[in-house]
């Protein structure tokens, strides 16, 4: 069993839990991911690490609510305890000197990319943020990406926070002001980094994106994360969860996708007239 010792609710649809894990925090780097069941019932998810303090022995996960389980999650307590998790899992990204970084962030994106942004800064890269959402209230650590970033630019669909618009808008504005880029580093819903990918490809920017599709086991066993990178299957658990944005085949993943949306629907529909 794993304790949560710490809960935060940080948009109405987003929480963050801090758990008790002191051997997958001592391995743990950024970029890496858990699995977790909450009880013996449950279904096992992947989540990403927001965040890790290998001298506590503690991983910071953040999670949408947009399933049975990660309402279920959401609804847990400070010291209750998660049945099984599993980790770190997937390949940490790079720490390299890449020089001038854009960082896209869009959603619950944000949480997976502030450590990766971390450590690159430790590599003293120029790091330059966006990062985007619906709207204001669905916007959460601007301010931890702000104090690594150079530059930080916030867009909401709405305009409620920041410029209205796109991230790609304000990629495309960078781009045409003759920004000196390097690397695109892009985390967020897969149409997202698709559209990231279309933009930077046409100007050969090199472009990496963290994919998080249907996922079962979690190493490599099920197939179930299986996405098409370069015409090759990859298994995003452990070929990724990183991948070269140029050779994704960003369509059969959307389809993918969609596989289970009327099962998970009818379960949602369930739990939430059992009022659980």
């Amino acid at each position: 069993m794993f304790k949560i010792t710490k809960k935060e609710v940080l948009t109405p649809v987003t929480k963050l839990i801090e758990v008790e894990a002191p051997l997958i925090a001592a391995k743990c780097l950024p970029g890496q991911f858990v699995s977790l069941i909450i009880d013996e019932k449950g279904e096992r998810i992947p989540l990403t690490i927001a965040d890790f303090n290998k001298e506590k022995g503690l991983l910071t996960i953040v999670f949408q609510e947009v399933g049975v389980t990660t309402i279920r999650l959401g609804l847990l307590k400070e010291n209750d305890s998660i049945k099984d998790l599993i980790g770190p899992l997937g390949k940490p990204f790079p720490k390299e000197k890449y020089g001038n970084i854009i960082s896209i962030s869009g959603g619950v994106g944000i949480a997976p990319m502030f450590p990766i942004i971390r450590i690159l800064k430790e590599e003293e890269n120029k790091i330059t943020s966006i990062v985007g959402a619906r709207s204001k209230e669905l916007l959460f650590w601007e301010d931890k990406i702000s104090r690594l970033s150079s530059e930080t630019y916030i867009t909401t669909d709405d305009g409620t926070k920041g410029r209205k618009g796109l991230v790609t808008d304000v990629l495309k504005e960078l781009i045409q002001n003759k920004t000196k880029v390097d690397i695109v580093i892009a985390i967020g819903p897969v149409i997202m980094m698709r559209e990231v990918s279309k933009i930077t490809k046409v100007e050969g920017i090199k472009t990496i994106v963290s994919l998080n599709p249907i996922m079962v086991d979690g190493t490599g066993m099920c197939g179930a994360c299986r996405v098409t990178v370069n015409g090759e299957t990859k298994f995003t658990c452990v070929d990724g969860p990183d991948f070269d944005g140029f050779l994704v085949d960003y369509d059969e993943l959307m389809k993918r996708q969609r596989i289970y949306l009327e099962e998970e629907k009818r379960a949602l529909d369930k739990i939430i007239g059992e009022g659980k």
